[in-house]
């Protein structure tokens, strides 16, 4: 099994101002992380918030321990929330076993040790600190709270799925769900927003191979742009506004840590203010 983790160091947003395309793209971009027969780790300082792919391809593959941890296991002081975007697989810990279908999430604990994935899977892998043990638990597509928002007359009709989530269970720092836009919809956050208090990756998904997402982030009278295609994640820091507006049908992953798992916590910037 290759295992391959890569580090993503904070940037502050007065560095980010003078970045150029390349530059904006190379931190705050994770690209590539779903390869057969791999993991592949994203790993932030961005409250250490991680982000990765497991594509067992069939076979088995198993993320135990991790160097830039230190610890034992991975979870030994980690919660993780898993999203299976590809066929039925299985994923295996603390001697449980999850079948997992499209669109399912797996809630695991701190502590639950190695995590073996399995069969046609494709996982998307979040995972942040913990400070206490909160039963894992696989929430299925029928099992999550779902809210409707947005309207046709201004293209972000959508539909949000809530999955790891206050309303649905307990964890400790994680909060996860996605977000499908509606067809004829394709702005997936208007008004933007800021959360200070927290920070988010986006995993977007379901995309044509063509297709992009026009993804805005940076502060809100400094901002910038990444074009980002499917299966690729943007690492949104605290300052920076994070909208966008697709080609075609597309969903987006969103996954929180921070210091609340308050999900309407969170600072609007209207339209007329964003420069």
């Amino acid at each position: 099994m290759t295992l391959t983790v890569e580090t993503r160091h904070a940037v502050h947003e007065d560095h980010a101002k003078g970045m150029d395309t390349a530059e904006l793209r190379k931190h705050f971009l994770a690209g590539g992380m779903f390869a057969e027969g791999e993991i592949r780790l994203t790993y932030t300082h961005y409250d250490r918030f991680t982000v990765g792919g497991a594509v067992p391809n069939g076979g088995s593959l198993t993320l135990g321990k991790v160097d830039e941890t230190r610890t034992e296991t991975f979870l030994e002081r980690r919660e993780m929330g898993i999203v299976n975007i590809g066929d039925t697989g299985t994923v295996e810990a603390a001697g449980e076993t999850y079948e997992m279908n499209k669109g399912d999430v797996l809630y695991l604990g701190m502590g639950s040790g190695a995590v073996t994935f399995k069969g046609q899977g494709r996982f998307y892998i979040t995972s942040c600190p913990a400070h206490h043990t909160y039963p894992s638990r696989l929430i299925t597509v029928a099992d999550c709270k779902e809210v409707k928002m947005g309207e046709t007359a201004t293209s972000n009709k959508r539909t949000i799925k809530m999955f790891v989530h206050p309303l649905v269970m307990e964890s400790c720092q994680l909060v996860m769900g996605y977000t499908s836009l509606e067809e004829g919809s394709v702005w997936n956050t208007m008004p933007a927003h800021v959360h200070d208090r927290r920070m988010e990756a986006y995993l977007y998904w379901g995309m044509a191979p063509e297709s992009r997402v026009l993804h805005l982030m940076g502060e809100p009278t400094e901002t910038r742009h990444l074009f980002v295609a499917n299966e690729e994640a943007v690492i949104s820091p605290t300052w920076s506004i994070h909208a966008g507006a697709g080609i075609g049908e597309y969903t987006f992953i969103w996954a929180m840590a921070g210091d609340n798992v308050d999900y309407t916590d969170m600072d609007f910037v209207q339209p007329a203010e964003l420069r």
